[in-house]
């Protein structure tokens, strides 16, 4: 039977219109057995927009029909815009889509767009079919209307239908937060109509933030009783049957390296060396494809999620806790399941061999990358007694950190080394304090090591041709390179060559050019936005910004499921089934889920990352709101036509500046040069400036912080002083009235008969009140 995969090929090369369900079994030859199959798996190839049905029953490929397929993105004001999974030719970025052209859709819809009209490279689309609706549940407030009629106003304001609710309430009072099942979806004339399944309360009770962004990305917030059951019955202790045919690293002194308050560990350490003077590295991690089968509950759950989610408070995990921090969680002193990948690194810092095991180890250590960096920058005695046994391996780890980063860097991988906030809160979930985060040596140390761990297995999977995830990034669009670079000479630095051709170490020596000047930031968050998002996919396309041939990920299969889909694939490899014929089918199985697979990862990744911005930023927003009136130094980093983004230095908190604010001139926006120029004064704001500003409103509702630049308030205050008082418009002086009907008095003031303009309005005005 032809692999989803194999019929799009075969469609692309022999197929040159939309084709009937005859035409494609004759054309395909497909054997009269196979013909039931086939027929599912056209159904299948259209339901996940691979294929497009068209009303006389023809099957095409949307890219040959000017369709695309992508997740709709609304925007407040009612028009939206498509991204699309994949790119038709002479199109970049997303496909614009106007308000009357939504044909019912809803925000994160999955939808088909014929796209209708290009323009530079620009498309504006229609929206011709619905493949996924995306918000089958909403979180709002609860209101009740004029007429007594109950409504779910959205809290994503991207949702514009409000949500009818004409039944049951489940006690839900006016203003309440609830979350609410739509059960008719919207039409070009009514809105949605839906059912309260659950009251959240009051927005401004501690804990229903959180509940809130969980609702309204749609994250699972528990297990179900089948997965935790499953889990349950896997017991919290490796079994000896379990041991069969591993490698027993229980002797070797692994430790693992973490944060002070993580539960789950997924990867542990082992560093030894060798009589040649290379280092023999293992990168131990947790075997969770040995307790979660596919298929199973515990499968299709994490599945659903493919990621864990981390808030500030608490954690979403992948799987339930019997896993995540019981039975698949590295602890120490107790016997754990792993899967290995031993490599023999060379004073280069080159991989000159490795081997790949299912092992069993015994964690001697739970180490935090505050102890380690105790040990290894800060020399601490107490520290180094407590794990003297140790310190030989940790300076072994110092030594092989220092060779691995230089080659990194050597080869051009872009080590931005932005700071990034850490909150402390108090008992009520509030922020106390936001904070840089600190990354010491250990951090870093760690980070290395997963690296070159993700590098040699992606290279295994590539050489031995087997099919599995890879974790890509790809070279970012010439365009944006081409604006970057008109960015950048303006601090008189440029990039070498064309931006057809550029190369990752082409900005990493920019990024060691810059470090330490007035334009680091500036230049380093326009880059980040001038590169690609990385991305799972089934196809090694590279990791442009690690400067990597090949890269998947394979240390943390408790929160990502790419992970768990590498493990399995290599237990596969290794161990291979019943016969090479069953091997090579269920390969093949599996090379046919992968495009799905990765697609779907790859948008609860953005889903995760979402959820886990919006909440940080209103926890920011309600950080700052006894702060109106004071004033903070910052950094500019964004400029639109409408304001300046600026973050504030000491608090990591963004805010906006509206250009509303700016009264002290006109000021026009360069798109090009990321800046807002003064006609008059030719005072200039560019991103990467440092500012001062003034908390000016706090928008709870919008979740938003509003600033004003103290200079240009300076300046209008300035300019209102020297105004003075505000005079008359008429050159004599105007006595007010003594009363109703009195007349004014002057002895220079004549009254005047009005003139024809004045006239015709006040003979307008007294037609109209007729």
């Amino acid at each position: 039977m032809l692999a989803d995969e194999q019929i799009l090929r075969s469609m692309r090369e022999q197929i040159d219109h939309p084709a009937t369900v005859r035409e494609l079994l004759q054309a395909l030859k497909i054997p009269r057995e196979e013909r039931p199959a086939f027929r599912r798996r056209l159904k299948h190839l259209v339901s996940i927009g691979a294929l497009i049905e068209t009303r006389n029953r023809h099957y095409g490929l949307p890219e040959k029909m000017d369709l695309v397929v992508g997740r709709l993105d609304m925007h407040p004001q009612g028009y939206a815009f498509v991204r699309p999974e994949s790119q038709l030719d002479g199109l970049e970025g997303d496909i614009y889509i106007a308000s009357p052209n939504l044909n019912e859709a809803m925000h994160g819809d999955r939808v088909v767009v014929r796209v209708e009209r290009r323009r530079d490279g620009r498309a504006e689309g229609r929206i011709v079919r619905i493949l996924e609706r995306s918000n089958a549940t909403v979180v709002g407030r609860y209101v009740i209307d004029g007429t007594g009629l109950g409504f779910v106003v959205p809290f994503d304001r991207r949702i514009v239908q409000d949500i009818q609710v004409p039944g049951e309430t489940r006690g839900a009072q006016p203003g309440q937060m609830v979350t609410a099942e739509i059960i008719r979806w919207p039409t070009a004339t009514r809105n949605p109509v839906g059912r309260i399944v659950e009251v959240l309360g009051d927005i401004d009770t501690p804990g229903v933030d959180i509940q809130i962004i969980i609702r309204k990305y749609g994250i699972p917030d528990s297990h179900s009783e089948e997965s935790i059951t499953e889990a349950t019955r896997l017991g919290s202790v490796v079994r000896e049957k379990d041991l069969v045919g591993r490698t027993d690293f229980r002797q070797v002194p692994i430790v693992t390296i973490d944060g002070e308050h993580a539960r789950d560990f997924d990867d542990a350490i082992s560093i030894e060396r060798l009589p040649s003077g290379n280092f023999w590295l293992g990168v131990h991690i947790a075997d969770v494809s040995h307790y979660v089968r596919e298929g199973s509950a515990l499968d299709s759950e994490a599945y659903e999620r493919s990621t864990s989610v981390y808030f500030p408070e608490r954690a979403v995990h992948m799987f339930p806790q019997e896993l995540s921090t019981g039975l698949c969680s590295l602890n120490p002193n107790v016997d754990r399941l792993v899967q290995s990948c031993l490599m023999e690194v060379n004073k280069r810092g080159e991989v000159v061999r490795y081997e790949m095991h299912d092992g069993v180890i015994h964690s001697h250590a739970r180490m935090t990358y505050t102890d380690v960096n105790k040990i290894l920058t800060d020399r601490d005695e107490e520290t180094m007694t407590r794990y003297l046994d140790l310190i030989p391996k940790f300076e072994l780890m110092g030594e092989l950190f220092q060779i691995l980063n230089g080659r990194r860097r050597r080869r051009g991988s872009i080590d931005f080394d932005l700071p990034e906030a850490e909150f402390v809160l108090d008992e009520k979930g509030q922020v106390e304090e936001i904070l840089a985060a600190e990354r010491n040596i250990a951090h870093r140390l760690i980070e290395e090591f997963m690296l070159l761990a993700n590098e040699t297995v992606a290279r295994h999977l590539v050489e031995t041709n087997t099919p599995s995830l890879h974790r890509v990034h790809e070279a970012p669009d010439p365009l944006k390179v081409e604006e970057f670079e008109s960015f950048i000479s303006t601090f008189g630095h440029s990039l070498p060559g064309s931006a057809q051709h550029v190369q990752p170490k082409h900005f990493q020596k920019l990024v060691e050019r810059i470090r330490g000047t007035a334009e680091e930031r500036a230049i380093a968050m326009l880059m980040l936005r001038t590169m690609q998002k990385a991305r799972y996919d089934a196809t090694d396309l590279g990791h442009f910004g690690l400067a990597a041939e090949h890269y998947t990920h394979f240390t943390s299969p408790i929160r990502r499921y790419p992970d768990l889909v590498v493990h399995r694939t290599l237990r596969e490899q290794r161990q291979g089934l019943a016969s090479e014929e069953k091997l090579e089918e269920k390969l093949r199985e599996r090379e046919e889920e992968l495009p799905e697979v990765a697609r779907h990862t790859s948008e609860m990744e953005r889903r995760a990352n979402e959820a886990e911005r919006e909440l940080v930023q209103w926890k920011k927003v309600r950080f700052m709101a006894d702060k109106v009136g004071e004033e903070f130094d910052g950094y500019i980093i964004g400029v639109a036509p409408f304001g300046l983004f600026v973050e504030l230095i000491d608090h990591f908190v963004e805010g906006l500046v509206h250009i509303s604010t700016m009264a002290d001139d006109y000021y026009r926006y360069d798109e090009r040069g990321h800046s807002l120029r003064g006609e008059n004064t030719e005072k200039l704001y560019r991103l990467g400036d440092r500012v001062n500003v003034q908390v000016t409103r706090v928008d709870m509702e919008r979740r938003q912080i509003e600033l004003a630049l103290t200079d240009v308030l300076d300046r209008v205050r300035e300019s209102e002083r020297n105004r003075g008082p505000r005079r008359s418009r008429l050159p004599f002086k105007q006595e007010r009235p003594a009363g109703k009907g009195a007349k004014m008095q002057s002895k220079h003031h004549r009254p005047q008969r009005p003139g024809r303009r004045e006239r015709a309005t006040k003979k307008g005005a007294a037609k109209r009140r007729r």
